[in-house]
């Protein structure tokens, strides 16, 4: 089995040495699940239709982790086109390999102006997981109980620009995204 990953900056690890995916990976390789990332740095949901044919068509992945949004929300994609865009991911996906698809949210934001972008975005995603039956990965909810159960800032989670995560914040995304593949595969471990 398949998990392809296509997202942007946070998807790739931008700054970190070991980003969520390569914990995911790590943690679904016993179960024969091979985990490819076709993320990069300061890409948008345009890039991900733009490359689809290169990107994830090839892999015809039986489950699509979508994790574009922070990039789209900062440089900027509106917030109708980044819906449609999602649309099309899972359109397109869906036509040509039909796999399990998960929508993922990324971190919150300490800076409430940023967090009032990016929320626009978490709720697109929360509309186009429920109007296309996809699965929504809440992260930013995984990571504010994470904040608050341990009594951290967000600035304890993420590098110096706000926008990306550090070791540790990967590590609470990679638990949110296990948490709901165990979910959906009904994996226990």
């Amino acid at each position: 089995m398949k998990l392809l990953v296509r997202g942007g900056s946070i998807a790739a690890g931008y700054g970190v040495r070991k980003g969520y995916v390569d914990t995911v990976a790590a943690a679904l390789q016993p179960r024969r699940i091979e985990v490819i990332n076709r993320s990069r740095f300061r890409e948008t949901s345009f890039d991900g239709i733009a490359t689809f044919d290169e990107d994830i068509a090839p892999c015809r992945p039986q489950i699509l982790l979508i994790h574009f949004g922070v990039d789209d929300a900062f440089h900027p994609v509106y917030r109708s086109e980044f819906q449609e865009n999602l649309v099309r991911l899972i359109r397109l996906s869906r036509r040509r390999f039909d796999p399990l698809i998960l929508l993922a949210t990324s971190h919150t934001f300490d800076n409430p102006h940023d967090m009032e972008a990016v929320a626009i975005y978490y709720r697109s995603l929360r509309i186009v997981a429920s109007d296309l039956a996809c699965v929504l990965v809440p992260v930013h909810l995984r990571w504010a109980g994470y904040l608050s159960e341990n009594g951290l800032s967000g600035a304890d989670l993420v590098q110096p620009d706000d926008r990306h995560p550090n070791e540790r914040g990967h590590q609470v995304i990679a638990e949110a995204v296990m948490t709901t593949i165990r979910e959906v595969l009904q994996l226990s471990f």
